[in-house]
């Protein structure tokens, strides 16, 4: 069996058992079936399976190609570098999470919530190692079906209006990406005379094309990977989505499928289009801040905890977007980590909320208050992961963020304030991290907020909760059962499924140099695209002259591994 094939059979077989076993055996299959590719994935990042985490191509632990279609060129292709396989590895990590998280949640319907949930897995990692553009894309438009299945037939009471407005949003803008994939794929045939699916074939052809024409190609595969980041003004859908899915359907949507869309962005709209990226660099970065600022203030008015985060997330990604389109090497390995840490920290926040309201059934904020002094191990948590999201240095969400402003920052320094950037306004700059910044400052005060009405204060629990109430959700004393058996504060599953999230966040924080310094080759590799000596071999069209003169290329590796320290 091919190494990288063996993360996306683990969960489908695993999926294939539960459909055929009975139900009671479901939860025991479901987390075998990712605590194996758990496993599997610590032994392909290690040294014997000869992975090189320096290198930036991304044809490491190929699988060996199959045709489908030869006369289109369609090739069952998988490959990785280090920004696949540190997707993979949140992907991988976060699943026997999500199946632990499900264990109390679930019990109805148990089959198939645990098969669409490890199908769901299988495509998550597909997409990640796909290096044949149509596999990518079914791939991308596979992981639609099972969440969609996930929202509306377990979630809250709005589910079904939420799953539609989801599948809609995002199938719409998958569509369009779709068409803009096929006039690659045509106009290199066109003009080699084959067709190829091939990701990096086609990556070359679609550089070579004028500016004119990758701009219509760059703006239809932002139509798919913007929706699905969600970035503003298309993230409507996301904050119906994140509050009627259930727990382990919000974890995986904030932890791994959000970042569909940025990786989405990284591999094709940056590394195909690049001079279309860098002209409209001013114009995304404008929706980035935007959905910061917008977003953020938002969530200074939510009464919903979950809601309040599901908020948080189209904030967050803001950065993300915005380092990826400083075109330098710190803010791109920024944006890379961001996406790692954004899917710890915030999955775990999901987590945290869905914990409670197994408990008191409410995540409003004026029914619950003072919950240190019913639920300490709950409010531990509560507090660490919320102060992680917030960017408080020594936790994994500083560094990254801190990355990316800096990389926006230095964005018009980058091209010696004559080149590409001046010439084509593609570029950011102070200014835009100034700006970014300050949705650092709203994102504490939002989220202390919470935790200060949620965590600290005069405890205030829903009715039938107060001390004494009918037996099903509230607490009599330190032995009392909540809904579902559960104890009144966190028991043994949840905690051990708490532990390795925290763990990651704190590593991340205290030393992230080692992801930082293998994210340097494909960070660095994807910045010098913007550069004229990366497009110098081919003819340029007459309206890219301008958009190419005086160019110095800029390595900020040192830079990448003096902010890891």
């Amino acid at each position: 069996m091919t190494l990288l094939l063996a993360l996306i059979l683990f969960p489908l077989a695993a999926a294939g058992l539960v459909a055929a076993s009975p139900a009671s055996k479901a939860r025991t299959i479901a987390l075998w079936g990712t605590l194996l590719p758990v496993g599997w994935f610590a032994f392909l990042a290690s040294p014997a399976a000869h992975f090189d985490w320096t290198q930036g191509k991304i044809d490491q632990l190929s699988y060996p190609q199959q045709d489908w279609f030869p006369a289109l060129g369609m090739k069952f292709s998988l490959g990785v570098d280090a920004v696949s396989m540190l997707l993979i590895g949140l992907t991988v990590l976060l699943g026997p999470i999500c199946v632990l998280a499900s264990y109390s949640a679930i019990t109805e319907r148990v089959k198939t919530y645990y098969v669409w949930l490890l199908v769901l897995q299988a495509a998550m990692t597909g997409v990640f190692a796909a290096r044949d553009v149509v596999l990518f894309y079914i791939f991308f438009e596979f992981t639609l079906v099972p969440l969609y299945i996930l929202i509306n037939l377990y979630g809250s009471t709005n589910r079904k209006a939420a799953a539609t407005k989801f599948f809609l949003f995002t199938f719409t803008g998958s569509i369009i990406t779709l068409a803009s994939i096929v006039y690659v794929a045509w106009r290199h045939a066109a003009t080699s005379g084959a067709w190829s699916m091939d990701m990096g074939t086609l990556a070359i052809t679609a550089r070579s094309m004028p500016l004119s024409e990758q701009s219509w190609v760059f703006l239809g595969l932002m139509a798919g990977f913007a929706i699905k980041v969600p970035l503003f003004p298309v993230h409507t859908w996301l904050p119906l989505a994140h509050t009627e899915a259930p727990t382990a359907g919000s974890v995986v949507l904030a932890g791994v499928l959000l970042k569909l869309g940025t990786y989405g962005m990284y591999r094709f709209a940056l590394g195909y289009t690049p001079d279309a990226a860098l002209h409209y660099a001013p114009a995304v970065g404008i929706l980035a801040i935007v959905g910061i600022l917008y977003a953020g203030l938002i969530c200074w008015v939510q009464t919903d905890v979950k809601r309040l985060v599901a908020y948080s997330s189209v904030s967050h990604l803001g950065f993300c977007v915005l380092g990826l389109f400083a075109f330098n090497s710190i803010g791109i390995s920024g944006s890379v980590l961001y996406m790692i840490n954004h899917g710890l920290s915030t999955g775990a926040l999901f987590l945290m909320v869905g914990m409670i309201y197994e408990r008191y059934h409410s995540r409003s904020m004026k029914e619950l208050g003072g919950m240190a002094g019913r639920m300490p191990i709950w409010a531990t948590f509560m507090v660490f992961f919320a102060l992680a999201s917030v960017g408080l240095p020594g936790l994994n969400g500083f560094v990254s963020e801190f990355m990316c402003l800096l990389g926006t920052f230095q964005a018009s320094d980058v091209w010696g304030g004559q080149g590409v950037a001046a010439s084509t306004g593609g570029r950011l700059g102070p200014w835009y991290a100034f700006a970014a910044g300050t949705g650092m400052i709203v994102t504490a005060i939002y989220l202390l907020f919470m935790v200060g009405k949620v965590v600290w204060g005069k405890t205030i629990e829903p009715a039938g909760h107060h001390g004494h109430d009918n037996g099903k959700h509230g607490a009599e004393g330190d032995g009392a059962k909540a809904a579902g058996g559960l104890p009144v504060d966190l028991n043994w599953r949840e905690i051990g499924l708490l532990l390795p999230l925290a763990a990651a966040c704190l590593a991340l924080g205290l030393y992230p140099t080692p992801i930082l310094r293998a994210l340097e080759g494909p960070s660095h590799e994807m910045a010098r695209l913007v550069h004229r000596e990366s497009r110098a071999e081919r003819p340029m069209a007459a309206d890219e002259a301008p958009a190419v003169a005086g160019v110095v290329p800029a390595d900020a590796a040192g830079t990448i591994q003096e902010a890891g320290r």
